[in-house]
């Protein structure tokens, strides 16, 4: 990933999102705001601290620079929000005893851990309709169409749900102390991480009211990516340490999960996800989609240190 991190180190201090970042984190915070208002107190609690917790927000940003990039001129960090709302709901219930089983997330506890497994399974449901009705109010505000909500809604659920996510998660619990080839471990990674990824992307060019083409392009980026970010996922399970992820390293071996490193070898692995990085920006050059935000966060998502 030499290469990669040479690209991201030089459009790093030009490229940053910290705009970006606050305006979704204050959306976040309004959410859990509502979430107060209208939950049991110990859920409600469990919500804020699932939502407010310290994060990439790459899905947040990915929405945002479609959005851009595709013509959107409005403010689409309530809509990102609502992307942030469903990738939390996820890896709380992804560390639940039942799950995966962590203690450690963003460098701190667990919601599980904070607030106990039965506020955190409750939190996890409840963020799933306060990430659709955020969505339908955020694209509303964007001045989009009654139809064009509704697939909006659609794009965020189904990325959520037994075609996206959830299946996905179910997949990696039932191939655990199972030797995977390429192949399947690509199903489950395009399904448990990707999903969320590429609709990510999706929904800033629906927000944009993109062509139909362009809206092609941005589902191949953002399908690569997705791959891109679970390889380099794997990569740095083996090779980061746990104050370095903010999660517990070495997690995949000790549930007996197959992943890149293991199935193609470290070195294959980061060149996999080195070349769907350049597939991911290759998408967008030939639909004539000129967005150095969207370049730059293709190679960020195999370079980043955690």
């Amino acid at each position: 990933m030499k290469k990669t991190e040479s690209v991201v180190a030089g459009v790093a201090s030009t490229i940053r999102f910290d705009v970006e970042r606050e305006a979704v984190a204050a959306a976040l915070e309004t959410l859990a705001d509502r979430a107060a208002r209208a939950l049991d107190p110990r859920v409600a609690d469990s919500v804020r601290y699932a939502l407010l917790g310290a994060g990439k927000r790459l899905r947040a940003i990915l929405l945002i620079a479609a959005y851009r990039a595709t013509g959107g001129r409005g403010d689409a960090s309530a809509l990102a929000a609502a992307v942030e709302v469903v990738h939390a709901y996820s890896l709380v219930h992804d560390d639940l005893p039942c799950m995966d089983d962590d203690d450690v997330r963003r460098g701190r506890p667990t919601v599980h851990r904070k607030h106990g497994v039965i506020a955190a399974t409750a939190a996890g449901v409840a963020m799933v309709p306060l990430a659709a009705q955020a969505a339908v109010e955020a694209a509303s505000a964007l001045g989009l169409s009654e139809a064009a909500q509704g697939e909006i809604v659609r794009t965020l659920m189904q990325a959520s749900g037994a075609s996206g996510m959830i299946g996905g998660q179910l997949l990696d619990l039932e191939a655990e102390g199972q030797a995977l080839d390429a192949t399947q471990l690509e199903r489950i990674h395009r399904l448990k991480t990707g999903a969320l990824i590429r609709a990510s992307v999706r929904l800033g060019g629906l927000a944009a009211e993109a062509a139909p083409s362009v809206m092609s392009a941005l589902e191949r980026y953002g399908d690569a990516v997705g791959l891109a970010f679970q390889i380099a996922d794997d990569v740095l399970d083996v090779t980061a340490t746990t104050d370095q992820l903010g999660k517990t390293a070495g997690k995949d071996a000790a549930h007996g999960k197959s992943t890149y490193p293991a199935v193609l070898g470290l070195d294959a692995a980061r060149a996999r996800a080195d070349a769907l990085a350049d597939e991911a920006c290759e998408a967008l050059q030939q639909a004539g989609i000129q967005s150095a935000e969207l370049e730059y966060l293709a190679q960020y998502a195999v370079a980043r240190p955690s």
